[in-house]
């Protein structure tokens, strides 16, 4: 397949703001209100401050920041979100956005496909994540209201605040050291307590954990609990599954194909979907759930007796421009294994093979887990072999990395506790009660070529700030 250009930016946004702009004035020309006007030198200062203050972001775009979850949206989302924006539709009623609420429509379709959902699957685009997984908790609550949730110890905290939210009892599965659900662990949790739904998470966001989606499912069924499925970092993988899908190695593939056995499916096109924040998306298996959301609105539903988003969705207002630019990046970068968003997926997850490789090919880093996904964790090698030594460590090396004045390196420290650190690197003695370890997010294609480079600079610094680094 022959390299295709890459879209700039300007190029594409004076196309859509140039059509727009067209449309608009094609419903006719009137007189704005001299109250929108605004004096040009307040004007000039106010753009001048804000252009100046955004400068203060790191450079989430390039592959020298490897540190959270933060990238940057592809030109085609930006320009097509720009596009809707300037009209600025609803989809919460068709009413505000008949265009894009069918987009929405047609992009949700598309996830459910991705992810083996029926076609008949209900579910709509969120601001986020905790959104998309608060109404999944919320169907499991009104589903079985004298039911807890199980939810692994290693899954997002969005879980425990929502639950809060919702006044649902929390029943925390111990997981294993990279952050995996403890089977043996949750069929005790299921024997002994009455659990409506069980919280499995494909991608956690510490480690990059695959939750052994494969043999839960059977076992929550086998107890009568329903499975909801957190992807909302890791769903798009579930592209790599597929046959005409590269081989990597280490890839939990039979995990994220289980996904199609889920209840309900949380997943973020605004991480690996190359959106714009903030673009979620909840899916339910079964529509009849929609019985839940049911409503009246006097002033809303009018123009059609077609499905309103807003119908099945907690969210009122919601931006049309988020399904638009989805829509848009879609039907451009195709959800296809070897075409569109699966090699960009692809080159994520071999860039963190890349890296993973690297920092076991150096004697200042040492590999804490081997990736699953397209998160890398490691530390210094430290002639000390207590966590202090190691927290300490870390911590200079991020703070020397990041603040390097020539050539800085964004990565980005977590906190593992005592027994899962000594259980990944059982050489470490214990001296307190958890540690800071480095973790890369490559979740940019750009990275898989990069990798080598930033961890032998990252090696390089390592040497420098932690003295007995060999």
């Amino acid at each position: 397949m022959p390299t295709a250009p890459y879209p700039t930016v300007d190029a594409l946004l004076h196309r859509a703001l140039r059509h727009v702009e067209d449309w608009k004035q094609s419903w006719g020309a009137f007189d704005r209100h001299p109250s929108l006007g605004v004096d040009p030198d307040r004007l000039d200062a106010a753009f001048n401050e804000y252009l100046e203050r955004l400068e203060g972001n790191y450079p989430f775009h390039h592959p020298r920041y490897a540190g959270q979850m933060l990238k940057p949206p592809h030109p085609v989302a930006l320009a097509a979100y720009a596009a809707a924006q300037r009209i600025n539709p609803n989809n919460h009623a068709l009413d505000g956005g008949p265009p894009t609420s069918q987009m929405e429509k047609e992009v949700v379709a598309d996830l459910a496909a991705m992810l083996g959902l029926p076609d008949t699957a209900l579910g709509h685009l969120t601001g986020g994540g905790t959104v998309a997984n608060l109404e999944a908790l919320w169907v499991a609550r009104e589903l079985h209201p004298d039911q807890a949730l199980a939810v692994a110890e290693n899954a997002h905290y969005t879980h425990g605040r929502m639950s809060e939210v919702l006044d649902v009892e929390v029943v925390p599965v111990p997981a294993d050291a990279p952050g995996h659900i403890d089977l043996d662990a949750l069929d005790r949790v299921l024997e002994e307590h009455a659990i409506g739904t069980v919280v499995l998470t494909a991608g956690t966001t510490g480690l990059g954990a695959v939750d052994p989606i494969d043999e839960a499912i059977p076992l929550c069924e086998a107890h009568d609990a329903r499975v909801h499925i957190d992807a909302a970092y890791g769903g798009f993988f579930r592209l790599l599954t597929e046959d005409a899908a590269p081989s990597i190695e280490n890839f939990p593939v039979e995990r994220f194909r289980a996904i199609e056995a889920a209840d309900s499916v949380a997943i973020d096109p605004h991480k690996h979907g190359l959106q714009p924040y903030g673009c979620g998306c909840i899916l339910f298996r079964d529509p009849a759930v929609g019985r839940f959301y049911q409503h009246d609105s006097p002033y809303t539903y009018f123009t059609s007796d077609d499905l309103h988003l807003g119908e099945i969705s907690l969210e009122c207002s919601r931006a049309g421009a988020a399904a638009g630019a989805l829509w848009c990046t879609l039907r451009a970068l195709p959800l296809d294994p070897d075409d569109g968003l699966g090699p960009i997926l692809a080159a994520c997850v071999r860039a963190a093979r890349t890296w993973a490789d690297a920092v076991e090919n150096s004697d200042a880093l040492t590999l804490v887990a081997p990736p699953e996904t397209d998160i890398v964790s490691y530390r210094p090698t430290t002639e000390g072999q207590t966590l202090s030594a190691v927290h300490e460590a870390s911590q200079a090396l991020f703070d020397a990395a990041m603040n390097d004045p020539d050539d800085p390196i964004f990565t980005s420290v977590y906190r593992l506790s005592a027994d899962a650190l000594t259980t990944l690197s059982p050489s470490l003695n214990a001296d307190r009660d958890e540690a800071a370890i480095l973790r890369s997010v490559l979740m940019k294609p750009e990275h898989e070529t990069y990798a080598t480079s930033l961890v032998d600079r990252l090696a390089d610094t390592a040497r420098t700030v932690t003295p007995h680094t060999p």
